[in-house]
């Protein structure tokens, strides 16, 4: 989706936005990968990455009930100021999704630098949610 916007979006502030979040995001995801692959873990395969899938939870994060896919599908159809709208409203439940499982890392998970990933996800993305709820206000 970050992507995306950075093509599409009609406001430079989202356009920004969504530059920051894919920088932020790539390095993480490789970290994770990292660990996965030194634990003797099968990477995740793309679909969960691309879903947040919970792993072993046996559930899929969705964003308003749809799948990345179908966010995805549904984010393209809109242009102008109504993509700006619809990027932020999805971004925001995703942002949520990754708090949840970062909070579920910290409940029960037992590597130090996992956790320590996850404290600073979650303090990441809520201050990312405030400023894309300040942007949908502003819209």
């Amino acid at each position: 989706m970050a992507q995306l916007a950075q093509e599409r979006a009609a406001t430079p502030q989202v356009q920004d936005l969504a530059g920051q979040i894919e920088a932020a995001q790539g390095p993480e995801i490789e970290l994770m990968h990292t660990w996965l692959q030194a634990w003797g873990e099968p990477p995740a395969p793309e679909d969960d990455m691309a879903d947040m899938g919970h792993g072993d939870m046996g559930t899929t994060m969705q964003m308003e009930g749809m799948t990345q896919q179908e966010a995805m599908a549904e984010l393209e159809s809109h242009s102008g100021q109504e993509f700006d709208r619809r990027f932020l409203e999805l971004m925001i439940e995703h942002h949520r999704g990754a708090i949840l499982m970062a909070e579920g890392a910290l409940t029960d998970g037992q590597d130090p630098d996992a956790q320590e990933l996850a404290q600073q996800v979650v303090a990441d993305q809520e201050a990312e949610i405030d400023v894309m709820e300040q942007m949908l206000e502003d819209l």
